[in-house]
């Protein structure tokens, strides 16, 4: 998949570059004169795709802010402390926040066993988005490669980590301004937004013949069936082991 970016002023992001011996107390994490929600929530006013912010629970947002250790000056902080996620283009995409009803994961749970084992390590990466046909947006923080802090797609149709070089900021401003359609292409079948609409944060479309298929290669004529987005995380990893892809 091709695409070209548009600019988009960035708020500073970067992973800890030891693993932490103590972790910052919420209160810490809390940028109350600087706060990234302010550039973000701009963003989202002048967005060309549809966004839905989320409502979030204080207290929910609060520990997830903690366990993340993230400032909420940056874009990432002020997603997780003042969203309960993201959804773009009916649903499409899906930025992880604190968590809310309507998408019930959030940022640090979803990744506490993927890409670390305890809150306040140094993750390799961390799972920040993902989508309706199964695919994953990842934050490189040096387990993908030299370009920390840039984002990979996890792609269903080829379960290839693909580079977008971009930050998380910018990846904001893919989900928000990008030709979605075009990104997709091939991807989306015939009344996709009605029935994605109706999806639940924490499911996802599973495609048989799988995407990544020859026989896969016509969306329109492969049979789709609703499940657990966290089971087609596992089996994506796995059919790239039975592939050879990691070796």
């Amino acid at each position: 998949m091709i695409v070209k970016f548009p600019l988009i002023v960035l708020t500073f992001i970067t992973f800890a570059v030891t693993a932490q011996t103590k972790m910052k107390k919420a209160e810490e994490l809390i940028d109350k004169a600087d706060p990234g929600w302010t550039i973000v929530e701009d963003w989202i006013k002048t967005a060309k795709n549809k966004v839905e912010v989320l409502p979030v629970d204080a207290s929910k947002a609060k520990d997830a802010l903690y366990k993340t250790q993230v400032t909420t000056r940056s874009s990432m902080g002020a997603i997780v402390f003042m969203t309960g996620g993201l959804l773009i283009d009916d649903g499409w995409i899906r930025i992880l926040g604190s968590g809310n009803l309507k998408f019930n994961r959030t940022l640090p749970d979803w990744n506490k066993g993927k890409s670390f084992k305890e809150f306040g390590e140094t993750p390799p990466f961390l799972l920040i988005a993902d989508d309706a046909i199964g695919g994953f947006y990842l934050l490189n923080g040096g387990g993908l490669g030299t370009d920390v802090g840039k984002v990979y797609y996890f792609s269903p149709d080829n379960l290839e980590y693909e580079q977008l070089d971009i930050t998380y900021s910018e990846f904001l401003g893919f989900c928000f301004n990008n030709d979605l359609d075009k990104f997709y292409e091939g991807n989306r079948w015939n009344g996709w937004r009605q029935e994605v609409s109706k999806l639940k944060g924490d499911e996802v479309f599973n495609f048989y013949p799988f995407l990544w298929s020859a026989e896969g290669s016509d969306i329109n004529k492969s049979s789709r069936k609703i499940i657990p987005v966290q089971e087609q995380y596992s089996l994506n990893l796995d059919l790239r082991k039975q592939l050879g892809f990691d070796k």
